[in-house]
């Protein structure tokens, strides 16, 4: 069974299940454990999943951790838990603090059996951040979710990788927080912001009220005409890339110093990589048969020049970060960091098999 079909279960199973469950012991066994083997661990397995994981801290004895996961022995991830009524906005993550700081592990989560808040220590080391970087909640998700979700899978699991992607969603997701306020009330700031690129006169009160209007009326119409082209897309059944949607920061190549993007663009890079993959490939497939295809959000590597059959996705637009997106059986892309294009033979392996599934 796929990722996306554990936790479509999942989700599917817990409605039925809340009227039921009246305890935090029974939350954590009917929701947290469940969820946790969806993450493709054995929750029998104490070398995977150990229950009340000693947490001891300085002269107070006798902490213990809801539940960690285990890699090597070693705690990946520890689990506090509460009653699945309780608002976790209500909760302290007081005691994941306290066990964060000297378990080893990296990342922590605040759980009530259906919202799952994810942190680690992106701001100082050893310390547990105040806010989450990562939200999931099992009854209210998208795909992108689903992605982000599957870097805390053992197979996926990289703590590297996780941080990389860690500090993207952070920000990324107190950005599209920021510009949903926007949307629904602009800010003097952000009103001043446009207002001072088009109009020649003084920003009186009066001025600045007006544009406040004009503001919230010009986001609403950009918003609504990109989901009528989407829709139009759609049902002229053309294909809409599944990164145009995603929190992802904007490629900074991709921008002109306007903030306005530029036109699809090919690099040197792109291309070198694109025959990279074409000499791996030769030893399964005839090379003629892989083909790029470059859109304004990566470039990709088909087969056959036929988008349902993906190869590799090249994200080479990032400021700081090179990444090659690989795909697995159910077609799913997992986004991993390179340092160089010749890091690309190390994922040879991966591309063959991916030209097994089609």
């Amino acid at each position: 069974m796929d990722f996306i079909d554990r936790i479509n279960e999942l989700a599917a199973r817990i409605p039925k299940q809340l009227e039921h469950i009246q305890t935090e012991e029974a939350t954590k066994s009917a929701l947290v454990l469940p969820f946790i083997q969806a993450l493709g661990y054995n929750v029998f397995d104490p070398t995977e999943v150990t229950p009340e994981l000693n947490a001891d801290v300085g002269i107070k004895k006798g902490e213990k951790v809801d539940y960690a996961s285990l890699l090597d022995g070693n705690p990946t991830m520890l689990f506090e838990c509460k009653h699945h009524a309780y608002d976790l906005d209500k909760a302290h993550a007081s005691q994941l603090y306290r066990y964060f700081s000297v378990t080893g592990a990296r990342f922590g989560v605040l759980t009530n059996g259906i919202v799952y808040r994810f942190f680690t220590d992106l701001e100082a080391p050893n310390k547990m951040d105040s806010k989450p970087f990562f939200e999931f909640n099992v009854l209210d998700y998208k795909e992108r979710h689903i992605d982000d979700l599957k870097q805390f899978t053992k197979s996926a699991f990289d703590v590297e990788h996780i941080l990389t992607a860690a500090s993207e969603l952070k920000y990324t997701r107190a950005i599209r927080r920021l510009m949903a306020l926007q949307v629904e009330e602009p800010s003097d700031e952000f009103v001043r912001f446009f207002a001072s690129q088009i109009y020649p006169g003084r920003l009186t009160q009066n001025v600045r009220d007006e544009f406040r209007r004009y503001t919230k009326e010009a986001l609403q119409q950009y918003i609504n005409e990109r989901v009528n082209q989407r829709l139009e897309k759609a049902l002229a059944g053309e294909d809409v890339p599944a990164y145009e949607s995603e929190a992802l920061p904007e490629p900074v190549e991709n921008l002109t110093q306007n903030g306005e993007r530029r036109e699809i663009e090919t690099t040197e890079e792109e291309r070198e990589a694109y025959h990279i993959v074409r000499a791996i490939l030769r030893e399964v497939v005839d090379p003629r048969r892989v083909v790029m295809r470059d859109v304004k959000s990566y470039c990709g590597i088909l087969l056959d020049d036929n988008n349902r059959q993906p190869l590799c996705r090249l994200h080479f637009n990032y400021a700081t970060q090179k990444y090659i997106g690989v795909f697995n059986e159910d077609k799913s892309e997992e986004r991993v960091p390179i340092e160089d294009i010749d890091d690309i033979f190390k994922y040879a392996d991966r591309l063959k098999a991916t030209v097994g599934y089609y």
